[in-house]
């Protein structure tokens, strides 16, 4: 089966997923999610990467963001190269640490951002690592709420002008947004994927291809 395409162009925005090889855990305890994001942050610097939304599991990661350059590939594949070089020297491993190539769904700005990054937010609960998500520091949902100041490479705003004009009042409205709904109905938008990899409405569909 052929792999879907990787489409790239300045300005694009995606879902990247990324999991353990054969499900194996890519972090092991926090000084290695906090490793991770020191690598994330540089990658944001060296290929202007705006991160959006992001959220570190046991085996896996998920970022939303966003390219102004067509380097997505060169961007995640560094970061990965890079973290996984720390991870084998620092627990005495060799071979690769994550499956194969990374997962990239293109996404259409105007219409997924916020279910996306409350699908992101709530990978925790979903998982019963914990009961909400502001009780899990890894991920980007204690910035959007306000419980954490954002560092300076996560962009929140741009997915909280959905809810208000007003910071505060945004950040009260997507914390409602993403603490109300019922977990068990919650749904995946990228069900909604067509081709693989595009995630949109038809014109956008019909552009990309």
């Amino acid at each position: 089966m052929a792999r879907p395409l990787r489409v790239e162009y300045a300005g694009a925005y995606y879902h990247v997923i990324n999991r353990g090889n054969a499900g194996e855990k890519v972090f092991r305890g926090e000084r290695d999610k906090e490793k991770f994001l020191e690598y994330l942050e540089k990658t944001a610097e060296r290929f202007f990467l705006i991160v959006h939304t992001y959220c570190l599991m046991t085996n896996h990661y998920h970022l939303l963001v966003e390219t102004p350059y067509p380097n997505l590939s060169n961007a995640i594949q560094w970061l990965n190269v890079s973290y996984a070089t720390y991870f084998n020297k620092k627990h005495q491993r060799k071979g690769h640490l994550f499956q194969g190539r990374f997962k990239a769904i293109l996404i259409e700005a105007d219409e997924y951002p916020g279910q996306l990054s409350r699908y992101i937010h709530l990978n925790p609960v979903r998982a019963g690592m914990v009961i909400t998500p502001g009780e899990y520091q890894w991920s980007s949902y204690p910035a959007f709420t306000g419980k954490a100041k954002a560092s300076n490479w996560l962009q929140t705003e741009w997915i909280l002008s959905y809810f208000d004009k007003k910071k505060k009042s945004a950040m009260k409205k997507y914390k409602n947004f993403v603490e109300e709904i019922d977990i068990k109905s919650l749904e995946n938008p990228n069900k909604n994927v067509v081709g693989g990899f595009i995630l949109g409405n038809t014109p956008f569909v019909d552009w990309v291809k």
